[in-house]
């Protein structure tokens, strides 16, 4: 019987995503997979076109998808701009442009393009759905941290969500932790159950496009440095 790829482990994963627990008054979760026929095929292509292999990668941890990069694509950080784009594949359901996935895209140019960074590395969140907040009769992005209710609400699939991250074939000894305030959170989780050695913190994608777009290559190269971290070993 053959091995199971890195591709057919986060499939599998994604296929059985669903979160059944409570949320606060004015929160929900939205699941790509489960609201547009489309995002599970698209999905499937890019893990098999960059996953498809047996190899250990490194983790790179965000806070939760956006309602327009995973949120739709089902592919972390890539709205179908870039989906399209960069790594060839079309979605015909859905056109989005999303902020972060800009800045990703561009770090993972100067890496060396798309073949190169994921066969190095892995993204994902420690809550992998959509969480959007009610807001003056809209329906807004939402961080799982947003709120102390929802964080204590969601804090057990966060820890199991991560361990079935860790379960695909992921380097433990180091990881990379976008955003400030999201490292807060996992290094108080990673102190309760000891996921990783070591956490890496750099901003996140949103806050550079958003506040630091003029010094957008100098944070670029303070990921690039993260990235090359353990290279050598």
């Amino acid at each position: 019987m053959l091995a199971q790829t890195f591709a057919d482990r986060v499939i599998d994963f994604n296929q059985k995503l669903h979160y059944d627990g409570l949320l606060p008054d004015g929160f929900r979760v939205l699941n790509p997979y489960m609201d547009n026929s489309e995002t599970m095929p698209v999905m499937r292509q890019f893990y098999k076109k960059y996953y498809n292999d047996t190899e250990q990668r490194r983790f790179i941890i965000g806070i939760n998808p956006s309602r327009h990069g995973a949120g739709v694509t089902g592919v972390p950080f890539t709205d179908t701009k870039r989906l399209e784009s960069v790594c060839g594949i079309p979605m015909q359901s859905a056109h989005t442009h999303e902020i972060s996935s800009v800045f990703i895209y561009d770090v993972i140019a100067a890496y060396g393009g798309a073949q190169a960074f994921y066969r190095q590395f892995y993204i994902n969140s420690p809550f992998p759905l959509a969480l959007t907040r009610l807001q003056k009769g809209k329906w807004i992005n939402a961080n799982y941290y947003d709120d102390k209710g929802l964080f204590e609400m969601v804090k057990d699939f966060m820890i199991a969500s991560l361990r079935k991250h860790i379960s695909l074939g992921l380097d433990t000894s180091e990881v990379i932790v976008l955003g400030k305030k999201n490292t807060q959170f996992i290094h108080k989780l990673n102190q309760e159950v000891k996921l990783f050695d070591r956490l890496i913190t750099v901003d996140h994608p949103r806050y550079i496009q958003q506040y630091k777009s003029r010094e957008k290559e100098l944070y670029i190269d303070k990921y690039l440095m993260a990235l090359n971290n353990n290279n050598s070993k």
